[in-house]
């Protein structure tokens, strides 16, 4: 195997380890001592998605490779989660703190996609942060009758692991 090269020695603690659970799913990402911890205490081993890559950590008397993914030998409960209730903190950052009408980052505001004097509740897939102009067009209207179109459709977070594998997955290449 050959390691990875890297400009400064000291970056080599700067970067994380992908971590799967025991049936390998991608869980989170940690740092390398992290990583050193769990495969020196036998918690993890390591997983070759990809041959050949791994950090070198030396000490005088050690060199200890580490792989860019590991895989968990113990099998842990996941943790509970529960989806956060509707918050102005939470929709801003689910919606990226842009306006899901024109994309303005300015002067944003909350707004019932269906009006709850018209029904809409106040639930995840009803809510969405918009700027004030973009609100006040829109107003006590259902959005066929604005013109405006939503950016994304609204909808709970989803649990933080299952996040993380979507995105490990959607951001690998594909084999040749």
């Amino acid at each position: 195997m050959k390691p990875a090269t890297l400009d400064h020695r000291s970056d080599v603690l700067q970067n994380s380890v992908v971590v799967f659970s025991n049936n390998y799913l991608p869980m989170s990402r940690v740092n390398i001592r992290r990583a050193v911890t769990l495969l020196v205490s036998g918690r993890a081993e390591p997983l070759e998605l990809e041959t050949n890559l791994f950090w070198q950590l030396r000490s005088p008397s050690v060199t200890i490779e580490v792989p860019h993914h590991i895989r968990l030998r113990v099998s842990t409960a996941e943790r509970l989660w529960k989806v956060p209730p509707v918050s102005r903190r939470e929709l801003l950052r689910r919606d990226g703190h842009k306006c899901q009408y024109c994309g303005a980052g300015k002067a944003l505001t909350i707004d019932h996609v269906i009006p709850r004097s018209r029904g809409g509740g106040h639930t995840w897939d009803n809510v969405v942060i918009a700027c004030e102009r973009c609100n006040g067009k829109k107003g006590d209207k259902y959005l066929n009758e604005t013109g405006l179109a939503l950016k994304t459709k609204p909808k709970a977070p989803m649990h933080p692991a299952v996040a993380f594998a979507e995105s490990f997955w959607q951001n690998r290449p594909m084999p040749e």
